[in-house]
């Protein structure tokens, strides 16, 4: 219960943005009064994805100073405040103040709750914990759409009030987790200082991984957000149906994921190099497809390397530090997959505007996760990445 509690709350990013998908076209036309609206209500849904971007290494220096639970706490009493707060606002502006809220109450529930798995849990039982936060989050994106899309029958308000959820989560934390400084009075680590400085972070570890972390998520998001757009551009033009066909190639997510949890021992250069294979031949596939059941293919075959990447990235970056700055490496990495997020769909345009259009900028992106994968395959056969994953790169 305890790794159930700090999985549930992984699940509010997607609801972030996800879960009112389906109800942009109805906030367009109650907004369409207001100059600049097809620019500002768009902000409704993507404000929080930039805040938790720009947030997410200041919340991982708070959780470092002050506490994970006492902040995390706080954290979901303000989401479901303000995640709610839409409900009872007319305002345009108003409404995406609520929005930034959710943002940077957002942030530091991502980064807490995964520096909280790694100050609870060890070895495979951590890795586990960690990669279902990818199966978590995949799973509830497909959820909150259908959510979100029912409730937006009742009017746009509607949705707003599943934010509320917030409050149930809260009531698990509350019951199944503890300040970890207190969890373990024997390790060393868990009662080290919360006032540690930097002198002892690792960065240029951080800093590569951060760096593969922007560059393999936009390659991450760009199914996600461009699938529906290279259905329409292949003849379909039912929306159900289209985001019907979406969800089932994004269930490459989860199983990744599951396939993470029985492999995730192996190298991480050597899951790297996996990975990035699974990405360029999903990209490549994506990009010449003339018909549907092609594109698909490459689209789960791409969102199969998408979760297997994803827990492998995190698991990475968590591996082997001490509790004193856990938390401040938890946030730069959340921060860093959450602007490959914002990049996405800029890359993305760059490279359709370049390449000729959609298919095109797949084709650009498959070259790129072929780098990738050649920058892995050099570290193998180089020797780097020896041993049981990413411990061999402590320090």
């Amino acid at each position: 219960m305890t790794g159930f509690s700090l999985l549930l709350p992984i699940t509010l990013s997607s609801m972030a943005i996800v879960l009112l998908a389906p109800i942009l076209p109805g906030l367009l036309v109650e907004f369409g009064h207001v100059p600049g609206h097809e620019w500002w209500v768009p902000m409704i849904l993507t404000v929080p994805a930039l805040c938790v971007a720009l947030f997410s290494p200041v919340a991982g220096m708070l959780g470092d100073w002050f506490g994970r639970r006492r902040l995390l706490i706080w954290a979901l009493v303000a989401y479901g405040a303000v995640g709610v707060a839409p409900v009872f606002l007319g305002n345009l502006v108003a409404i995406i103040v609520s929005r930034v809220g959710v943002g940077l109450a957002e942030a530091l529930i991502m980064v807490l709750t995964t520096t909280m798995i790694g100050d609870y849990f060890k070895g495979a039982a951590r890795d586990r914990w960690l990669a279902g936060q990818t199966a978590f989050a995949s799973i509830s994106a497909l959820l909150f759409f259908n959510i979100g899309g029912q409730l937006g029958r009742f009017g746009w308000r509607a949705p707003f009030w599943v934010y509320g959820s917030a409050l149930l989560m809260l009531a698990l934390v509350l019951a199944f987790t503890w300040e970890p400084s207190e969890a373990d009075p024997d390790d060393e680590a868990a009662t080290a200082p919360h006032h540690a400085g930097w002198a002892e972070f690792p960065w240029a570890r951080m800093l590569g991984i951060i760096a593969i972390t922007v560059y393999g998520s936009v390659l991450f998001y760009t199914v996600q957000i461009q699938a529906g757009r290279g259905l329409a551009a292949l003849g379909l033009s039912d929306p159900g149906r289209i985001g019907f066909l979406t969800s089932v190639a994004s269930i490459g997510v989860p199983l990744g994921t599951f396939i993470y949890a029985r492999i995730g021992h192996v190298r991480v250069a050597r899951l790297l190099l996996g990975e990035f294979a699974l990405l360029t031949i999903g990209f490549l596939l994506m990009g010449r497809a003339g018909s549907t059941w092609p594109f698909l293919g490459g689209c789960f075959i791409n969102q199969l390397g998408a979760g297997l990447l994803l827990p492998t990235l995190l698991v990475w970056a968590m591996d082997g530090l001490p509790f004193e700055i856990r938390s401040r490496a938890a946030g730069m990495w959340t921060g860093a997959f959450s602007i490959g997020q914002f990049l996405c769909p800029v890359v993305v345009t760059a490279a359709s505007v370049a390449f000729g259009g959609l298919a095109g900028a797949f084709v650009v992106l498959s070259g790129a996760a072929a780098l990738g994968a050649a920058g892995a395959l050099f570290a193998v056969l180089g020797g780097a990445g020896g041993g049981r994953r990413p411990a061999v790169l402590h320090g």
